[in-house]
Parts: C-alpha cells; sequence; structure tokens
C-alpha cells in the first residue's frame, strides 16, 4: 500500500509539472493536497528518476526564495509523422511538448513505407541531436482506414503500398511500438488539445480538402469504429449524385471519381463549382479566399458550397447529436466564418438540429500536430508506469 500511495503522489506531481509548468514545493503541495513533507519526498523520488529538477527560484514576502521544479524536458523525446503521397513530414518533441526538430522528404515513387518512415525518423532524431533509442512514442497519421484491430492501414487510395503487416514491420525496424493513426482523426485530437474543440466531450471534425474526411469524438475518445471505417464521409450516399460503387477495385483511384459526398464538396470538386461562378484558381483554397474577399459577388459560391457540406454536416447530427461541428483543412480554413455561418443555416433548414459550426483553430501542420500530441500521450503514460 505506501508503494501504491508513492506512485500515485508520484505522478500527480509529475502531472501537475507537465501542465502547469515550473512550481514550488508549497504550490505542488497545496494543488494536490499533499502535505509539505509528501511533496519534498516526492519531488526527491522525482529528482532521482531525472525527471524533475531545481528551475530557478521564486521569491517569498518572507524568509528564503523557494525553489522552482520544472520537468527535465530531455527526459523523453517522441517523433510524429505525417505521411502523405508526395511528402513525408516527421517532427521530434521533447516530454514538454516543444518541438525540437522537424524535417520534410519527398519519396521518390511508390517507396516501402518502412523505409520512407524510417529514413524521415533518422533524419529528424539527427536534426534534432536524440537518439533513436531515446524515443518513447511513435505516431504516424496516414489518409485511408487504419484497423483498430491490427494497427495497419486497410486501405488507402493515396498510399497503395500501406497494406498489412507494414505496421509490426515499423516496430521491428524502428525497436518500439509504434500507432499508425488516420490523419483526420489526428487534426480532431490537435483540435481537442489546442484548438476551438477545447474542453468539448463530443464534436466532429469536418476535414475538406483533397478528400473528405470526418472525425468523430464521443465522451472525450475517438470513435473509430469496429473496422476503422467510422467518418469515411466521403461514401455518404447523395440524391441526384451516382453510388461510390467499386471503390476498391481501383487502387490509387481518388474517391471523388466514384460518387457520394466526396465528388460534391472535395478541393477537386469546389475548384470546379468556383470556376462556374466566375472564381477560376488553381487550388480551392484560392478560390474560396477570392469568393470571401468578393463580397456579395461570392455570395453565391458560399452558398453553394455551404449547401453540399450541410448534407453531410446533417447527416451526422441526426445519428450524433455532436454541438459542436469543426471545419478543417483548405476550403474550412478558406471559408472562414463566411463559411461557417452559412453552413449553420443550411444545416437548420434540413434537420431539426442547429450545431454550433466553427472553424479551425490549430494553425501549422494540424496532422502532424495530432500526431506529436497523440506521442506525448503515450510517452507520458509510459514513463507514470514506469
Amino acid at each position: 500500500m505506501p508503494r501504491l500511495l508513492r506512485e500515485i503522489n508520484d505522478r500527480a506531481a509529475l502531472e501537475l509539472l507537465l501542465a502547469s509548468g515550473p512550481l514550488t514545493r508549497g504550490q505542488i503541495g497545496d494543488l494536490t493536497g499533499l502535505s509539505k513533507v509528501t511533496a519534498s519526498q516526492t519531488l526527491s523520488r522525482l529528482e532521482e528518476r531525472g525527471l524533475v529538477e531545481v528551475v530557478g527560484e521564486q521569491a517569498g514576502n518572507r524568509g528564503p526564495n523557494a525553489a522552482l521544479y520544472g520537468v527535465i524536458a530531455s527526459c523523453a523525446y517522441v517523433a510524429g509523422l505525417d505521411v502523405g503521397p508526395e511528402f513525408v513530414t516527421a517532427a521530434i518533441a521533447d516530454i514538454n511538448g516543444d518541438v525540437v526538430a522537424e524535417v520534410t522528404a519527398h519519396p521518390n515513387g511508390h517507396e516501402d513505407p518502412v523505409s520512407v518512415v524510417h529514413n524521415a525518423v533518422v533524419k529528424a532524431c539527427r536534426s534534432a541531436k536524440v537518439a533513436l533509442s531515446r524515443l518513447r512514442g511513435v505516431v504516424i497519421g496516414t489518409p485511408g482506414v487504419v484497423d483498430p484491430r491490427t494497427g495497419d492501414v486497410r486501405f488507402s487510395f493515396d498510399l497503395p503500398d500501406w497494406h498489412e503487416g507494414v505496421h509490426e514491420a515499423l516496430a521491428r525496424d524502428l525497436r518500439r511500438d509504434v500507432t499508425i493513426e488516420n490523419d483526420v482523426n489526428l487534426v480532431a485530437i490537435a483540435e481537442r488539445a489546442k484548438g476551438a474543440a477545447q474542453q468539448v466531450d463530443d464534436f466532429v471534425l469536418l476535414w475538406v480538402g483533397r478528400g473528405i474526411g470526418l472525425a468523430v469524438v464521443l465522451g472525450g475518445r475517438l470513435h473509430r469504429g469496429r473496422s476503422g471505417s467510422a467518418g469515411e464521409i466521403g461514401y455518404l450516399p447523395v440524391p441526384g449524385v451516382p453510388l461510390a460503387e467499386d471503390v476498391r477495385a481501383t487502387p490509387g483511384r481518388l474517391p471523388s471519381l466514384a460518387g457520394g459526398l466526396q465528388s460534391l464538396v472535395s478541393s477537386e470538386a469546389v475548384i470546379e463549382l468556383a470556376a462556374e461562378y466566375g472564381f477560376a484558381a488553381e487550388t480551392a483554397a484560392e478560390a474560396v479566399t477570392a469568393a470571401v474577399a468578393a463580397g456579395e459577388e461570392g455570395d453565391r459560391l458560399l452558398d453553394e458550397i455551404a449547401s453540399r457540406l450541410a448534407l453531410g454536416v446533417a447527416s451526422v447530427c441526426v445519428v450524433l447529436d455532436p454541438g459542436l461541428v469543426v471545419l478543417a483543412g483548405e476550403v474550412g480554413q478558406a471559408g472562414g466564418a463566411s463559411l461557417t455561418g452559412r453552413v449553420e443555416t443550411a444545416v437548420a433548414r434540413i434537420c431539426p438540429i442547429r450545431p454550433q459550426v466553427v472553424t479551425s483553430e490549430v494553425t501549422g501542420s494540424p496532422v502532424l500536430r495530432g500526431a506529436v500530441i497523440a506521442a506525448l500521450e503515450q510517452a507520458r503514460e509510459e514513463i507514470f508506469a514506469s
């Protein structure tokens, strides 16, 4: 029993320091409910384990200054990766979540996934001057369906070389556990930690870019479904649009060519639609940005995009009633409040639910940020457990 209590106290103090930054012994005691003696003993154990150290002093009203304790950033590192068809970005972060290195590689053609990931991680570790063996968590974000039972990519149009057995091969190559996660799910993790869905337990995130995807968070946890296919909203049947038939028969073909909601609101579809409304552009983001800037002249295009998005959002809301919908991806970011307001109105017209629709607030690479956050959760849990 005393050993269990020590472990509980150690974990509580370490979690507090990770969440709140440098604190004095007294502050740790006040915030955890530990006595000064117990707080001191706890900090001594954490110091012996090489997890915390004195990082400064805090002046007091009376008596000597109090020592400030902080987590040693270099006590553990993690790697997060964003793997796409044209690039692989890897980031190394310390246990506090500060990114110490980020590198991007451009694989030529369809290379072996193990080699692609290995090279990116090694390159990032070298840039960070961190040994590969010091990584406590590795999370890889990829497009496609990830089977929660095996950890493998079950199928991906953009990454045909990612198949059954890759997950195990990666773990063997990197000599540690590896997690492969759907890229949109990782964006939702980042959104809940750092973006518009902070402190929100039930929400959905709709990603509109080259493809369209959905992440579902219920009770603060990702809902992946039995086969990992929860959120594959691109295949949603839509009246007047061909069904997405035989989508697995042609590896490498984008779902937008196969029907369903994907054919209405992917970036390719938005580019084509924008041209019809007089907003020709090379990317969907440029077209939507131009429509927003055009004021009344862009209203018709934004209304049409919102109406199409509302078909997917309403379908999700009448089943899950999430309350909050986050629009992410290039179309969502470019549309901003001009688009989210229209989607809210359009959804309320076609279903009895009016969810709050907001734009993603995660900056930079949201998939990469989500991968790093997920890897940090694993690393911290490993430290707590040890």
